[in-house]
């Protein structure tokens, strides 16, 4: 029996297809993971042995997982908006982002469709954020190379509304690998995804890019809860301001004398940011500790 280290590039139904230095190996998973309740996902990076055709054994420690969709080790999230049809939900794109901040994962914002209206009011608050933010014009290619060099080497996914230019985006990033990124194309456009299929498709550089379904199908409240003591960390511009509230259990929402708010008057802080995270403050409210355990 030889034992070797790898990384899980797709799993369906049970079988798990695993990268390793001489090869790919088709491999299922020892029966003591679903007693423990835990599942090897895509992203995994884990130690095998060649017995039986290919068994996993051991699962590697993750910097971070997704539960829905299941994916593990992501380098960044891009999420994928456009200036109109559809146009942008900024409540929507803000709890993705908070998701990926509390889960360690680089959150990057896409905006397509730029040649049908000013993207300003967009990508503003990203910016002042310190988010990284890319306009792509899906008709000429123009914005495609700084994204292609912003994911190099990275394990990374994308996702967005459906109609907001997610296939297009990614087939001018990566024109020589147009039969690919034409089948995730057609996997993140469908909605076929289920948490039995997933696929990490190589991009030629070092990295991969994750075969994800769109915001319609991430069911935050459900799988990626912050409670409210964690959320404000979720927003990376509040941390300059946090230490300068007057009540050291501020909540950034309405008190008096808090920093943040402050700011916001200032111009520091994006309204829209801090009116997003005033909702899902309240809707964190509501959630009891012990039930999530």
């Amino acid at each position: 029996m030889i034992s070797m280290n790898g990384s899980i590039i797709k799993a369906i139904g049970g079988i798990y297809t695993v990268e390793a230095s001489d090869g790919v190996y088709e491999c299922k998973a020892r029966g003591i993971f679903r007693k423990k309740g835990v599942s090897p996902m895509c992203g995994d990076v884990v130690e095998f042995s060649t017995e039986d055709g290919g068994v996993i054994e051991k699962i590697l420690p993750r910097r971070n997982e997704l539960v829905r969709p299941p994916l593990a080790n992501l380098d960044a999230l891009l999420f994928v908006t456009s200036v109109k049809e559809p146009g942008t939900n900024f409540l929507l794109l803000d709890k993705f982002i908070a998701i990926a901040e509390y889960k360690g994962i680089e959150p990057a914002v896409v905006i397509t469709k730029t040649d049908k209206g000013d993207c300003t009011q967009i990508a503003e608050p990203y910016r002042m954020a310190g988010i990284p933010v890319f306009l792509a014009d899906n008709t000429t290619g123009q914005g495609s190379a700084e994204v292609r060099e912003f994911i190099r080497g990275k394990l990374c996914a994308f996702t967005g509304n459906t109609g907001a230019g997610k296939s297009s985006l990614l087939n001018n990033i990566f024109p020589e690998l147009e039969l690919s990124t034409g089948e995730i194309s057609r996997k993140l456009g469908r909605g076929r995804h289920t948490t039995r299929h997933v696929e990490l498709f190589p991009t030629g550089e070092g990295g991969y890019i994750a075969d994800t379904p769109g915001f319609s199908s991430f069911d935050t409240n459900r799988y990626d809860i912050i409670f409210k003591d964690k959320l404000a960390g979720c927003f990376r511009e509040f941390a300059e301001y946090t230490d300068d509230c007057r009540f050291p259990d501020c909540s950034h929402t309405s008190e008096k004398g808090c920093a943040v708010i402050e700011a916001v008057k200032r111009g520091e802080i994006a309204a829209s940011r801090h009116e997003s995270y005033k909702e899902m403050y309240e809707q964190a409210k509501q959630l009891k500790e012990w039930e999530h355990k």
